[in-house]
C-alpha cells in the first residue's frame, strides 16, 4: 500500500469532545491519526475522499484494491459502540449500513459506503419519506435483540427514579404536571417493556442513499424494547421546517398514523412509549441545567393526546 498523508481531525469534532470530556478523549483525538494510518494499512484500503465527523464520531472514506467503496467509522470505545456493534452484526446488513469488518481493540468498525450527501430530508413527500422510514423500522424491529443488550425495562425504571428530582428543577407548574404525567404512562408499561431490537435514534438524517438498496439506516443505538420506543425520532424529525411551515401538530399525527399502521402497532401502547421518549429526553435537558420543557417536546405530546 502507498504511503497515504496523515488525516487532520475535524475541528468540530475536537472540540465537541473537548466540551465534554476530560484527558480520555484528548487522548483520543490527538491518537486519531495514527489509528487512521494503522487502519488503512491493515484493511489494506486508500483514502478516497475528506473525512467527515459528527459530534462523538469520525467517518474516513476509503477504497479497496478491487475499488470497492467503503468507509471507516470511528468513536471512543464505550458501550454506545459496543452495542452498535452488537446490533450491525445481528441486523446483518437488513434495513442497515453492513458491518465489513471491525477492530476489537479501537472499536473502530469498517462499513459499507453510503451517498451521505442524500439523505431521507431529501424526499419532497413527507409521505412517502416517512413510509420509507417505517419500512426499515419493520424490518430493524424484526430481529430479536441478542443477549447481553442493554434494554427498555431498566432504562425505564432509571427514569422513573430520577422523575422526583427533576420535576422540582422546573419551574413551571405546567410542566411539573406534564413530567408526572408522563411518567404516569411509563409505569403503566414498565412490566412490559418489550424484546425488540430498536435502533433509538431514526429519524430522516440517519437515512442515507445506497448503492445495494434505494436507502438504508446509519448510527444506530441498539437497545432491547418495545417498538413504541423508537417512534419519536421520526415524529420530530425536521422539527424547525415544520413549525416554519405551519401547523406541525399535523404533520406529527400525521406521521404517528403512518408508523404505527405501517408496524403493526397498538396506538395507545406506542403513544405511553411516545411520552416515555419524551420523558427521557427531558430527563437529559434537565441535567444539562434546563428548567423548562422544549417547546417541541410538549408540542409532540400535544398531538398524540389530540390524535
Amino acid at each position: 500500500m502507498s504511503t497515504q498523508e496523515r488525516i487532520e481531525v475535524p475541528d468540530a469534532l475536537a472540540a465537541s469532545l473537548s466540551r465534554s470530556g476530560g484527558e480520555e478523549e484528548r487522548a483520543w483525538i490527538a491518537g486519531l491519526p495514527d489509528l487512521v494510518a494503522q487502519l488503512l494499512s491493515r484493511w489494506d484500503l486508500e483514502r478516497d475522499g475528506c473525512v467527515a465527523s459528527g459530534e462523538a464520531s469520525l467517518v474516513v472514506p476509503a477504497r479497496r484494491a478491487d475499488g470497492t467503496r467503503v468507509a471507516i467509522k470511528l468513536q471512543m470505545p464505550r458501550e454506545e459502540t459496543t452495542a452498535a456493534l452488537t446490533g450491525l452484526r445481528a441486523w446483518n446488513g437488513n434495513g442497515v449500513v453492513q458491518l465489513l469488518d471491525h477492530d476489537p481493540v479501537s472499536s473502530a468498525m469498517l462499513l459499507e459506503r453510503l451517498d451521505a450527501s442524500r439523505t431521507l430530508a431529501s424526499v419532497k413527500d413527507d409521505d412517502v419519506a416517512v413510509r420509507t422510514l417505517a419500512g426499515l423500522l419493520a424490518r430493524l424491529h424484526s430481529v430479536p435483540a441478542p443477549e447481553g443488550l442493554r434494554g427498555l425495562g431498566g432504562i425505564a425504571r432509571e427514569m422513573l427514579e430520577a422523575v422526583p428530582a427533576a420535576v422540582s428543577s422546573l419551574t413551571d407548574p405546567a410542566d411539573r404536571q406534564r413530567l408526572r404525567g408522563w411518567a404516569s404512562a411509563v409505569t403503566e408499561l414498565v412490566g412490559e417493556p418489550g424484546d425488540r431490537m430498536l435502533h433509538w435514534d431514526l429519524h430522516y438524517d440517519n437515512v442515507l442513499a445506497a448503492e445495494r438498496e434505494p436507502w438504508l439506516a446509519i448510527d444506530p443505538e441498539p437497545l432491547a424494547g418495545d417498538p413504541g420506543f423508537d417512534l419519536w425520532p421520526a415524529l420530530d424529525t425536521g422539527w424547525e421546517k415544520l413549525v416554519a411551515a405551519g401547523d406541525p401538530l399535523r404533520v406529527v399525527r400525521r406521521r404517528f398514523d403512518l408508523l404505527t399502521e405501517a408496524l403493526g402497532l397498538e396506538r395507545e401502547r406506542a403513544a405511553g412509549w411516545t411520552l416515555g421518549r419524551l420523558l427521557q429526553n427531558t430527563l437529559w435537558d434537565i441535567e444539562d441545567g434546563r428548567t423548562t420543557i422544549d417547546p417541541s417536546q410538549t408540542a409532540v405530546a400535544d398531538a398524540l393526546s389530540r390524535r
